[in-house]
């Protein structure tokens, strides 16, 4: 099949279950489709080797998962969502999601990292090295904006609180790909000297250098947008930004080696902030924004399609399973911790009331590109199968609770929990 064919086979069955999802089980988008996704991937293993299971297992097999979230979609929706993010509330809570996003991804990456290597090796005998499991650390630790900012939309939350959840998430996305970029720069270049000074100078190069990227990129379309008055061609600019300046901080012949993912939260936040003020007509403004909310809206339902269908390429077995099953409350844990700590050292400027760190902790959702990460090992760890299929099973059924169990419960847990001390 060429990519059209199976595009627009994974496009019909998102439009169909989220067709089911809408009509019939009424849960949020994003939980109803994967959900959904994941009953049709059983019953698909149940069949066995008949004709359309096969089919679909070879589809499926046939995409690259890293490829087209990382380097596709990932770029659309951090834009969309960053769009929509007021920069004035943002500001107001900068110094918690600055904290929560850089020195939480570090610590939670750690913690995770040493317990689960203790966990694997001691508990369950799997032999595994310490530098994998804070690979392991460093893609499970990032909250995903793609399932966070879906699942705010559907609770109640006091704005500062959605702010920073939402701030915190698009932020730590891409920290937490640095994180994971820099490891895995280590395990792949095994016997080379690293100084603490040359990781640095990596981690600096991708973070910085990505966010001092989107404000360039946001600042040169924020010009060109503001030369012009014509909806159709302001969107097609926005379209160019997405697409032309993510591919070149990472594809090109001649890219420039920063975080796409930061630069596409900058640039997004620049548009929707400083260019809705400053650069568009109110037609525009309404055009341009609905035609981005479309496509978040349109990519979120076929990324959590994809995500469910995973389990049909996934190899468990009860260790992992096992292990998955301690690890969610331990992860669960470390970060409530991890933002307990933000939140006493901040003290009263953190203007966030009783029972936040309850909430942030139960509504950080994993998502696609814990996934992602995972799946992207496959042709890094071709000498270490069982480890590469270890991490991403435990991915993967972590990933499914925090959607499935996490996200489902949100709306009843932020009424529930901003009661509790």
């Amino acid at each position: 099949m060429n990519m059209f064919e199976i595009s627009s086979i994974l496009v019909s069955i998102s439009a169909a279950l989220m067709f089911i999802n809408f009509k019939f089980i009424k849960m949020p988008m994003t939980i109803g489709v994967m959900m959904l996704s994941l009953i049709f991937s059983m019953l698909l293993i149940l069949l066995g080797g008949t004709s359309p299971v096969i089919a679909l297992s070879v589809i499926i097999e046939g995409i690259d998962f890293n490829e087209t979230l990382m380097h596709g979609m990932l770029s659309f929706l951090l834009f969309a969502g960053a769009l929509h993010v007021d920069i004035s509330d943002l500001l107001e809570q900068k110094t918690i999601i600055l904290f929560l996003a850089t020195l939480g991804v570090v610590f939670s990456t750690f913690l995770i990292g040493t317990i689960s290597y203790y966990l694997f090796n001691n508990l369950f005998s799997i032999s595994i090295d310490y530098i994998y499991c804070l690979l392991f650390g460093a893609l499970i630790s990032p909250t995903d904006p793609i399932a966070v900012l879906g699942i705010l939309k559907e609770t109640n939350s006091p704005k500062s609180l959605k702010t920073t959840i939402a701030g915190e998430s698009l932020f730590n996305d891409g920290v937490g790909v640095v994180v994971f970029s820099v490891i895995l720069s280590i395990i792949l270049s095994a016997g080379t000297h690293f100084e603490a000074s040359d990781i640095f100078i990596l981690f600096a190069e991708e973070a910085i250098g990505g966010i001092v990227y989107g404000l360039i990129l946001g600042y040169i379309f924020y010009r060109l947008l503001k030369s012009v008055d014509n909806y159709p061609l302001e969107i097609m600019l926005t379209l160019a930004l997405v697409m032309g300046g993510y591919s070149l901080s990472y594809n090109l012949p001649y890219h420039i080696h920063v975080s796409g993912p930061l630069a596409m939260v900058i640039s997004g936040l620049f548009i929707g902030n400083h260019g809705k003020m400053f650069a568009m007509s109110e037609a525009t403004h309404n055009q341009l924004f609905s035609f981005w909310e479309l496509i978040d809206e349109f990519l979120n339902a076929l990324l959590f399609v994809l995500i469910g269908f995973q389990l049909l390429n996934i190899t468990f077995n009860l260790n992992f399973i096992y292990s998955s099953i301690l690890l969610v409350p331990i992860i669960l844990f470390i970060r409530f911790i991890g933002i307990k700590i933000t939140l006493l050292l901040l003290g009263t400027r953190n203007n966030l009331i009783t029972g936040s760190s309850y909430v942030m902790t139960w509504c950080g959702l994993r998502g696609g590109i814990s996934v992602a990460l995972a799946l992207s090992l496959d042709s890094s760890l071709k000498n270490n199968p069982e480890i590469y299929h270890l991490i991403l099973s435990v991915t993967f059924i972590i990933v499914s609770f925090s959607i499935l169990v996490q996200g489902l419960t949100s709306k009843k847990a932020v009424d529930l929990l901003l009661e509790t001390d």
